[in-house]
Parts: C-alpha cells; structure tokens; sequence
C-alpha cells in the first residue's frame, strides 16, 4: 500500500515537472519582444484611460507612438500639446501644436422654448430612451435630458441643468476625450476649437425639419432662413437639411450672424456683453 502511494506521488511529480519544462520551452519559443520606450512613454501620458485619442487605453496609444513612422496623427486629448511635445522628444521626433478643443452642445431647447408633449417614466437612459421613440418633446432631434453624457465623463466637466433640462459643459476641465459625443443617441456634442480666449461661436440646434415645422415644436430652433449665411463675409457658414453650420476654421467672430439669426439659435460665447445703441433723434423729435 506504501509502494502505491509513493510510486503515485513520483508519477505525478515527474508529470507536472513535464508539463512545466513543455510550458517553459513553449514559452520562451513564441514570446512576443516589447520595446521598452512603450513603458516610458505609457509613463509620460496621464494615465485617464479615457479613450479619447482612438485607442484602448494609454497603454495602446503608447505603443501606437512607438510604432508609428510619425505623430501627425497620433494625439492626446487629456494631456494636450504639452504632453505630446514630451512624447515627441522622447521618441526623437517632431510634432504639430495642434488648436485645443472644447466640447459644446448643439441644442438651446429648453423646457420653456421646448414644451413637453408627453412623459417618459422609463429607464433613465438617453440610449433606452431613443429605442423606444423620439423624445417627449415636439422636436425629434433635440437633447432627451437623461444624463448619458453627465454618467461619461470622467472629469466632472459636464452637468444637467435641472432648470433647462439641458447638459453644461465646463469648458476649464472638459479635456476633449469624447466620452460624451459617444454617449449621445442624438448626436448633440460636438468638438469645436476653444478659440481666443475662449470665444467661440456656433448653431445651438440640430433640427432639420422645415422652418414652420421646426419653429413650431422648438422657439429657437434653427429654421435654415440663410440670413446668417448671407451676412457671413468669409464664406464659413453653410445650409444643409434646413440646418445652418458655422466652419469654426474660417470663422473670424465677428458675430454679424449671432444678431441676424431670428431666432436666437446662434450662440456666442465668452463675448463682452453687447451695449444696445443709443437711438438718434430727429430734430424734430428732439
């Protein structure tokens, strides 16, 4: 009985130590050499993980820098042009600064500009709620207000107004990763270049219902009247669909199209608030 036992401990000893000589071998035959730069370069970038920059991961992006003849195309939202400027000069290459950007919603309908014309008492999810039909409003395009954005972002840069049922975005910590253009069904969020201290101009609306259509369902939609597009003296706004659409690379902010627009869907921000003038009287009426 002895005898079994010990020969049964032997046997299974000389199999495992088999095994792992088998597995060692394998191993060392079809192991997979990393360049190390991958780890310093992993070590430069910020570590969000936010997927921004197209790959899974900083890890990913890493050794896409490593591998790739150039960075032209390779960039991290979070960490911007100071962190790719460091990427570079690591890896000995060189690299365009590129525009920061910014993320901005392209819609204005707010509760009282855009009346519900029926209660969601579903999930609450932007994504659930698109399957199932197309808003509680009249506008079909417009933002559904349950947050999938507000859930996306990993840096706290966008909030739910409660009071306009609309996302805020803080532009001093959104990093343009683009977690929250992911995660709208509609299609709302969009990046655009920050622009001189921070002004930027844009068409707060994606509705492409005719004007009379889209006028009626939302006060400040855009109902593609081409009055902006006809003041525009450098040829950076274009209709399409009944939808006006600002080119942020051309646009000089003059902001003739802002105070054209009749119904208030161009946005400006960071702009000086504009002083009404004075009206000049007649002689008469003086």
């Amino acid at each position: 009985m002895t005898t079994t036992i010990i020969f049964t401990i032997v046997c299974l000893s000389l199999l495992g130590l088999g095994l792992a000589l088998i597995l060692y071998f394998t191993a060392q035959k079809f192991k997979v050499e990393e360049d190390p730069r991958i780890d310093d370069v992993e070590a430069i970038l910020p570590g969000a993980n936010c997927g921004g920059c197209g790959f899974a991961g900083c890890r990913a992006f890493a050794e896409g820098c490593v591998k790739a003849e150039s960075l032209d195309n390779m960039y991290c939202p979070v960490g911007g042009n100071d962190v790719m400027k460091n990427v570079a000069g690591y890896l000995g290459r060189t690299i365009a600064e590129k525009a920061p950007q910014v993320a901005v919603v392209k819609c204005n309908g707010n509760c009282d500009s855009r009346p519900k014309t029926s209660n969601y008492d579903g999930y609450q999810s932007c994504a659930v709620m698109s399957t199932l039909y197309s808003g509680d409003t009249g506008c079909r395009y417009g933002c559904l207000g349950q947050g999938d954005c507000e859930l996306s972002c990993k840096f706290d840069a966008l909030k739910m107004d409660p009071r306009t049922g609309l996302p805020e975005i803080d532009a001093d910590k959104c990093t343009a990763c683009g977690a929250c253009i992911k995660a709208c069904p509609k299609i709302l969020i969009e990046f655009r270049n920050k622009g001189p201290k921070g002004k930027r101009i844009f068409v707060s609306c994606m509705n492409k219902d005719k004007g009379g259509i889209a006028r009626k369902s939302c006060s400040v939609a855009c109902i593609g009247c081409t009055k902006c597009q006809k003041v525009c003296a450098y040829d950076a706004i274009t209709i399409s669909s009944n939808l006006a659409y600002i080119d942020y690379n051309k646009c000089k902010l003059c902001r003739k199209c802002v105070v054209e627009c009749p119904t208030n869907a161009i946005w400006e921000v960071n702009f000086p608030v504009r002083v009404p003038k004075k009206e000049v009287l007649t002689a008469e009426e003086q």
